[in-house]
């Protein structure tokens, strides 16, 4: 049977036949599609600089292009375990407790994922109830709104003080009988805020006192400066069996179009999230998973490198920055510089818009990371190699010139 050509939820032809399918409210309606990636798109329309989207234009490690074809060439091309391949969970367990300070049997509390997106709503459907409140500080990545959303959750958005740091205050009256779990981002994307340990226990306090789970964001533990360690959430007294850390490979080595990510959390949690993820995506790229224990073996030289290099480039970009008048303050991690554009008279879709079009950078809306507001914001990434960010600091710099 032929079916009219109406498109869906549009009205059929004068046939006196009904469409074959009709649009009907879905979860989907309460979110838009990534502003970020549509950013990157409009980037590649306008061929400007991708200032937006947080991946490298430099290669990665070599160590890892060349194990990556040996997993290929080795015929690790089917399935791997479902939860994540033997070598890479062990080799991660190694890992996290060497440098994180938490300990997870490899066999019953690591899973491998699709990135760390997949992670975050894995673990989410892993333990939301419809209705149940998920605590989202604010601002944040954008998808974690939605995450809680198409998991059946509530979220609740909990603004961060003037200096991104957590208010007590707005933070313990957000949890209620209702709060499921905590989302936190350390360091964070957009802000660059690395959280201290005494904001950690802070939040760790209320989880315990609330039976919430903290869920932890960590993808860019290793990009910190000034002197700043990085803590996880899981290693604090009384956190191990309460926390889902996420964790990625994405943008420690460079390797954002991989997909490799992973979550760590006890047995309990990690059985659950198991399911979810085999019912999501079965597994992670098996040959990656074990090219990612390259990635694990490298020395501990390269992550003083990885540091130091960003750490230079955030200078180049911020410098810039503030020559073409955006104001703004050095990050404490990650590679984001969260700009105010209040001084230029624009709100930030239209800034954003102008910027690729008349200037030729891309940078990403403020109000991605928020609920309500953001307007009078603007991120950009450093993630580029040298030339790239000069030139990027050029253009913004001869921005008044662009034609209107």
């Amino acid at each position: 049977m032929k079916h009219a050509k109406s498109g869906i939820g549009k009205p059929a032809p004068a046939t006196g036949r009904k469409t074959f399918f009709s649009v009907h409210p879905s979860r989907a309606d309460s979110f838009t599609e990534s502003v970020i990636r549509e950013m990157t798109r409009l980037s590649l329309k306008h061929n400007a600089i991708n200032l937006a989207q947080g991946f490298p234009d430099f290669p990665c490690p070599q160590e890892l292009k060349d194990a990556a074809c040996a997993s290929v060439k080795a015929d690790y091309n089917q399935y791997a375990i479902t939860w994540g391949a033997k070598d890479l969970r062990d080799a991660l367990a190694a890992r996290v407790k060497s440098f994180n300070g938490m300990n997870f049997d490899p066999e019953t509390e690591i899973t491998v994922t699709c990135g760390s997106t997949e992670a975050m709503m894995a673990s989410m459907l892993a333990i939301i109830q419809p209705g149940d409140e998920v605590i989202v500080p604010e601002p944040f990545y954008e998808n974690y709104g939605p995450d809680a959303r198409i998991s059946g959750a509530v979220p609740q958005y909990v603004p961060l003080a003037t200096d991104f740091s957590i208010d007590e205050e707005a933070m313990k009256a957000a949890f209620t009988k209702k709060t499921r779990a905590v989302i936190l981002n350390t360091p964070n994307n957009p802000t660059g805020k690395v959280f201290s340990k005494k904001e950690l226990l802070f939040i760790a306090d209320l989880c315990i006192d609330n039976n919430a789970v903290a869920i932890t964001d960590e993808i860019y533990e290793h990009i910190v400066y000034d002197g700043r360690k990085h803590v996880s959430m899981g290693s604090l007294d009384g956190m191990h069996d309460r926390t889902i850390t996420i964790g990625s490979f994405s943008k420690t080595y460079s390797v954002t179009g991989w997909r490799v990510g992973y979550t760590l959390a006890d047995a309990a949690l990690t059985s659950r999230i198991r399911k979810i993820h085999d019912f999501l995506t079965v597994g992670a790229p098996a040959p990656l998973q074990h090219a990612c224990v390259a990635a694990l073996n490298l020395p501990e030289s390269y992550y003083r490198d990885l540091a130091t290099e960003y750490d230079r480039k955030r200078k180049i970009l911020f410098t810039g920055l503030r020559k073409a008048g955006f104001a703004c303050e050095l990050p404490e991690g990650a590679y984001y510089i969260f700009t105010d554009i209040s001084g230029f008279g624009m709100r930030d879709v239209e800034f954003a818009r102008c910027l690729i079009e008349k200037v030729g950078v891309a940078a990403v809306p403020g109000s991605s990371f928020y609920c309500c507001g953001g307007e009078n914001r603007l991120r950009f990434t450093f993630s580029k190699k040298d030339e790239t960010l000069n030139e990027a600091c050029m253009r913004l710099e001869k921005m008044g010139d662009a034609p209107a």
